[in-house]
């Protein structure tokens, strides 16, 4: 075994986890390259041709990697584990009126608990991804701060995990930019690597087309939901849709036409089968609810405890205070937010570093 250690890597296939291997094998590590077959495509019923991190392609470019570099690979299987706990939550939240997001829900809750088990079996120390993200250490606490890149940091969708899994993680890629990994791709002798397009579709959803995944995985519900009820705030009739699952709280396209002005979706009633339209302005809000916490620089908050929240992946965050409850917190923005959507990841910040995070309940306004 290395003096360094021996590590799992987490290998999609694509640019980023490829070169975190490589940069680790190159330090020194001994690595043990694993990609996780997380989805069937057949089943998926994408109409275009199969892409992305379980595409049989993507799977043969991780293991050549591993057999040019001299480490070994291995391909797991996870579909029954993925499936089970991310799809039927994406399905279920969307039937709630909600709108998931399943790559956080993924790294909490199937590709560390994966990784770690597939570690603990290989007698792996530690586990990496190629993750735009960096770990830090205060006190007893582990937390990740955001990555040195702005445009690629994903510290967004990590919020969710554990100090126990931070204890074994590792991010190699936190202090370098994208330009600089395809540079490093190229060093390594990897050039068609270095210009390999990134994926930003959910990958159970090949096609981008949510809507479509969902009357294929739920038979029935298309006609089930058709001819609900377009209303403005009042309860004023302004049409019919074609089910409240296929609409999400900011939505403009796809609404018909005939109105005065631009139309957005700004509330979802699942019992009713109701979506609510309202102009841009109606979409902003000043507080919210946030459940399902998960604390992560210190152990929690105390009330007024101000911090940079942000609602979305790529959003810039507003500065607001925190106010925990026994379940929840209670978020108070300093200024508007527009398009707080129910089901997503609202995460803290102090500064760069995550504070915590957890899964917006509901909107409110002051």
């Amino acid at each position: 075994m290395s003096k360094k250690g021996r590590v799992l890597v987490a290998m999609s296939g694509g640019i980023d986890s490829t070169v975190a291997a490589m940069m680790l094998h190159e330090e020194g590590y001994e690595v043990v390259g694993i990609t996780m077959k997380t989805w069937d495509y057949a089943s998926a019923g994408g109409s275009k041709k199969e892409t992305g991190c379980c595409s049989l392609d993507s799977i043969n470019d991780a293991r050549q990697v591993a057999v040019n570099m001299g480490f070994h690979h291995f391909i797991i299987d996870i579909r029954d584990e993925f499936g089970d706990y991310v799809i039927d939550n994406f399905v279920e939240e969307y039937i709630a009126g909600r709108t998931p997001n399943p790559c956080v829900l993924c790294n909490t809750h199937i590709k560390w608990s994966a990784l770690l088990k597939r570690a603990d079996a290989m007698d792996c120390e530690f586990i990496a991804t190629g993750h735009y993200a960096i770990i830090k250490e205060k006190g007893d606490r582990r937390f990740i701060s955001k990555g040195k890149d702005d445009r690629k940091d994903q510290s967004y969708v990590l919020w969710g995990l554990t100090q126990e899994c931070l204890e074994r993680s590792s991010f190699p890629l936190g202090t370098y930019t994208k330009p600089e990994i395809r540079q490093m791709a190229k060093d390594f002798g990897y050039d068609e690597l270095s210009k390999k397009a990134e994926s930003y579709e959910i990958c159970f959803v090949p096609d981008n087309d949510y809507r479509g995944f969902l009357k294929r995985r739920v038979p029935g519900l298309e006609e089930s939901v058709r001819g609900g009820r377009f209303v403005n705030a009042k309860g004023d009739f302004l049409g019919n849709h074609e089910g409240y699952p296929f609409y999400t709280i900011g939505q403009r396209k796809g609404l018909g036409g005939g109105f005065l002005t631009p139309m957005f979706v700004t509330e979802i009633i699942p019992e009713t089968n109701t979506v609510v339209l309202g102009e841009v302005d109606e979409l902003i809000k000043n507080t919210m609810s946030v459940g399902k916490i998960n604390w992560m620089k210190y152990g929690g908050v105390q009330d007024g405890f101000e911090a940079t929240t942000q609602v979305r992946y790529n959003d810039k965050g507003v500065m607001a205070a925190l106010f925990p409850a026994q379940e929840s917190v209670e978020v108070e923005f300093f200024a508007p937010v527009k398009g707080i959507a129910p089901g997503q990841s609202a995460v803290f910040y102090e500064g760069d570093d995550l504070v915590g995070g957890g899964i917006i309940q509901k909107r409110v306004i002051l």
